[in-house]
């Protein structure tokens, strides 16, 4: 993982992560209107590659592209990235803020602090 993502990096590896590996033609049906145009994905998708996200195989003579990166990787990457960018890289920082900000009350941090002495946040 070289670089961070775009939002339509973003978007078409949340199609290799929930879908598995994809053919770009087929990756379109996984887009809402509008959709990309099938140049404009592809060259999203080999841009993912040369950044490290996705892989690809060669299946009769296309490319089928596969994430190489898990979603989990990605999000703890991210979001090691914004704490070390916005909070000084502090975490109670970034806490505090969410706090300060009324986006988590005390009793759901406290939840979150019964759970994480338990050895179980993902709750």
């Amino acid at each position: 993982m070289k670089q961070e993502l775009t939002a339509k990096e973003e978007e078409a590896m949340n199609i290799f992560w929930e879908h598995g590996p994809q053919f770009v033609k087929a990756m379109l049906d996984f887009y809402q209107e509008p959709k990309p145009h099938f140049n404009t994905l592809s060259t999203v998708v080999r841009t993912l590659e040369e950044k490290g996200y996705v892989g690809h195989t060669v299946v009769g003579g296309s490319y089928q592209y596969f994430a190489v990166v898990t979603a989990e990787q990605y999000h703890k990457k991210t979001l090691s990235s914004v704490i070390s960018r916005y909070f000084r890289g502090s975490y109670v920082n970034a806490i505090s803020a969410l706090v300060k900000e009324e986006d988590i009350s005390i009793d759901e941090l406290k939840s979150l602090i019964e759970q994480v002495e338990k050895g179980n946040p993902s709750n």
